[in-house]
């Protein structure tokens, strides 16, 4: 009986063995699937990082394209707001010049302050780059236009100045209005 007990004990062992073994390669088994199971998710995740990384490259930098191009906007706008005051402001000028010389030689106090009131405008045009146009080296179709012909003036050299002209950093923002010589 103890030499049955005996083999019984062996029979159990061996199937608990074998049990193990064929466990152990189970799980093996399954450690193999996962492990390449995992390799795998591994690869697509290094994919979809590249993916997420080239797209966030480009808003980067299609977003600093736009900032520039609202700065470049914002810009033109700027000039462009700029040009139309300084050009309502030129008849002022011109009007206080008309004025001064509708006075004539008289010295008053009103003269005065018209006076002073145009130099302050036009320092003050000065200062935010509108400049009169040179009316001394002769006669420049980018800068002045001719609307006559003065008798007394030498051909190419202005005559008379009608309208004094002035631009706006080194760009012509109105025209001097003058009678060219022939």
């Amino acid at each position: 009986m103890a030499t049955e007990q005996n083999e019984q004990a062996q029979d159990l062992g061996q199937e608990q063995a074998d049990q193990q073994t064929a466990q152990t390669q189970a799980e093996t088994e399954q450690i193999a699937v996962s492990v390449e199971d995992l390799q795998t998710q591994i690869k697509n995740l290094e994919e979809s990082l590249k993916l997420e990384k080239a797209r966030t490259a480009n808003a980067v930098y299609e977003a600093q394209k736009s900032v520039e191009r609202i700065q470049r906007d914002a810009e033109k706008h700027k000039e462009t707001v700029i040009e139309k005051f300084a050009k309502e402001l030129l008849d002022s000028v011109d009007n206080l010049e008309r004025a001064i010389q509708a006075a004539g030689d008289t010295e008053s106090a009103l003269l005065e302050g018209v006076q002073l009131t145009l130099k302050s405008l036009l320092h003050t045009l000065e200062k935010f780059g509108v400049v009169e146009v040179d009316m001394h080296n002769g006669f420049n179709a980018d800068l002045h236009q001719a609307v006559g012909i003065a008798p007394d003036a030498k051909a190419g050299e202005i005559g008379t100045v009608l309208q004094k002209g002035y631009t706006l950093s080194n760009r012509l923002l109105r025209p001097a209005m003058v009678l060219v010589g022939q």
